[in-house]
């Protein structure tokens, strides 16, 4: 249990580092901490975190624009986007993960 806890601060640490002068929009730290702490990153090696994060906010830009839009504009998660979110979440992490694994 307490191993398991110190994986997941190691995860969000990981997540929460931003690059010199470049910080992200709220909506997007918003959807990245999500992914963490619903655990999301738990089969992600602790190393591919960043890269996680990278290519998951480059795909919600790209296919799911309306999450983003719509926590901008709400300035919170609604239930209905929240829906949105896990699916679009579920989906990528299992992409994500195959291809770690080498599966396309």
């Amino acid at each position: 249990s307490t191993k398991k806890l110190l994986a997941q601060g190691d995860r969000l640490t990981e997540l929460l580092k931003q690059k010199q002068f470049k910080p992200m929009p709220v909506e997007e730290q918003v959807v990245s901490i999500y992914s963490g702490v619903r655990g999301y990153l738990a089969n992600i090696p602790v190393k591919k975190v960043g890269e996680f994060e990278e290519e998951f906010i480059k795909a919600i830009k790209k296919d799911a624009p309306n999450i983003l839009n719509d926590i901008q504009k709400d300035k919170m998660i609604s239930e209905e986007n929240e829906a949105k979110l896990k699916a679009f979440l579920e989906k990528f992490t299992k992409t994500f993960i195959g291809k770690l694994n080498g599966k396309s």
